[in-house]
């Protein structure tokens, strides 16, 4: 569970700032949106293959 304590004179809006920089570093919401919906483990599979084979040829143009 990810809180935070309020520093002395620290203002809400600060604080909530603090919170939401908390909550993207630990991937929590990333996670909760996987979570929301099931994926096959082959669909997984084939987006990152198609993820890699796009980054590949992203690398292989920087190269050139």
């Amino acid at each position: 569970m990810i809180g935070i304590k309020i520093k002395d004179n620290e203002s809400i809006d600060r604080a909530i700032n603090r919170f939401k920089k908390m909550v993207t570093r630990s991937r929590l919401m990333v996670e909760y949106k996987e979570r929301q919906q099931y994926r096959k483990p082959s669909e997984v599979k084939r987006e990152d293959m198609k993820k890699s084979v796009r980054d590949e040829r992203r690398r292989q143009r920087d190269n050139y």
